[in-house]
């Protein structure tokens, strides 16, 4: 794997090449990662996948899925991507499911603990080795202790996260050296230390010491940190690290969140997020084509004329279905729907927006059909995608302003919110 940076200026706009077993494979940057429950995108086959524009080269999976079939993998001997029926596809290996956050306070100076469909599995280093030996990424997290996000953390623990994954992060280093099975692999090193600068820098300074082949910025997932805290962090941490390496970081999914941490420096996303939206029955339709008008791109696009029709107390409404709701998706589920007969998107390319109307989706989401969360998953997830593709654009015209300033608009006044005229 080699980086290939084009340019560092508001973003880091480059290329990872030479992904992969075969080295074939690449990743634009700022780029992000396919979703995936133990390999398969939610809701989707690999067919229906094929359907959706701008699938990255590089799918996420989660440890505490595969560790459940760490026996069954070690005995077929070929690997993860084989076994799931995607042979070609670049697997990264994260310690947790963003989806699915892990309880606090179980984690030792020997043991991380991680939690399944079977329960609590404590993973020692060794443990935690052998099943990366099974599964036989081309990318893995090295096991770290990351529970400092619950919340304000003392230093005395901030520093104890830090100890404890430097600790493991050497001796997953040593067993890697001797593990035939994962030469082609890349090792990504955990940067953690809660809240606390000085041990966020420490554990960026000793990480980038070692021989890992890519960061990871772990703990700012959720909402427990101010927002202020953490930019703040991430930019103090990704100036630390070397230029010639990826960043991960978790937890952060929002298209404005995105963007800012883009701006200090972040290289790879996850993309659970299109899956919250359409596990809330939503659809994205947020603009992200900074080369219009900005206002107009963004009453084209969301849908202010519903809000027209409707008024304030379907607003009420809508932000009662589900409080997690962003002001970056509309609610289907919403009566409003029923008699609507055009795309989720006006102008969206997706399967989705090409054959099917909001009033039809609106329809298999008050019926429970699976065919809903099928549609929406297709939708949401291509449109995610562009999002990705319109970035390393702004980044390449000099326009990541441009596009933040639309994005942010958008956040404010959002499709659930606006109103024509504003």
């Amino acid at each position: 794997m080699k980086m290939k940076l084009c340019g560092v200026g508001c973003g880091r706009l480059g290329t990872l090449v030479g992904l992969g077993r075969n080295g074939a494979a690449t990743l634009a940057l700022p780029g992000c990662l396919l979703y995936t429950r133990t390999g398969s995108a939610p809701h989707l086959t690999h067919d229906t996948l094929q359907e959706v524009g701008g699938v990255p080269a590089v799918a996420q999976f989660t440890l505490p899925t595969m560790a459940e079939l760490h026996e069954v993998l070690e005995e077929y001997k070929e690997g993860a991507a084989k076994f799931i029926g995607m042979p070609d596809t670049v697997l990264y290996c994260s310690l947790l499911d963003p989806v699915a956050p892990c309880p606090s306070g179980y984690n030792t100076n020997k043991t991380v603990s991680l939690w399944g469909a079977s329960g609590r599995m404590e993973l020692t280093t060794s443990k935690f080795m052998d099943i990366q030996r099974a599964i036989q990424p081309d990318w893995f997290q090295c096991i770290s202790d990351g529970d400092t996000i619950s919340g304000e953390v003392s230093r005395k623990r901030a520093k104890k996260s830090v100890d404890r994954s430097l600790s493991f992060l050497d001796v997953c280093l040593q067993l890697l050296e001797k593990s035939p099975e994962l030469q082609g692999s890349v090792m990504f090193g955990a940067i953690e230390g809660g809240d606390v600068l000085e041990e966020r820098l420490r554990s960026a300074r000793e990480t980038a010491k070692r021989p890992v082949g890519g960061f990871l910025l772990d703990g700012f997932q959720g909402s427990a940190m101010a927002k202020e805290t953490k930019l703040k962090l991430i930019a103090s941490v990704t100036a630390e690290l070397p230029e010639d390496k990826p960043r991960i970081i978790h937890g952060i999914g929002k298209p404005d969140e995105v963007l800012e941490c883009i701006e200090r420096g972040v290289d790879i996303f996850e993309s659970f997020f299109p899956f919250q939206v359409t596990e809330r029955g939503c659809a994205l339709v947020f603009s992200y084509d900074c080369h219009s008008d900005p206002e107009a791109a963004v009453l084209k696009q969301n849908g202010a004329q519903d809000t027209e029709k409707n008024g304030a107390e379907d607003q009420d409404e809508i932000s009662k279905a589900d409080p997690e709701m962003t002001p970056f998706e509309i609610f289907l589920k919403d009566k409003r729907y029923q008699d609507d007969f055009g795309p989720l998107l006006e102008g969206c390319t997706c399967y989705c927006c090409q054959r099917h109307t909001r009033a039809y989706v609106h329809h298999l989401l008050v019926t429970n059909e699976l065919l809903a969360g099928v549609l929406l998953m297709m939708h949401n997830f291509q449109h995610y995608f562009s999002f990705f593709n319109a970035i390393q654009d702004a980044l390449r015209d000099n326009k990541l302003d441009q596009l933040k300033k639309l994005v942010f608009r958008q956040a404010l006044q959002g499709p659930a919110n606006a109103k024509p005229g504003q």
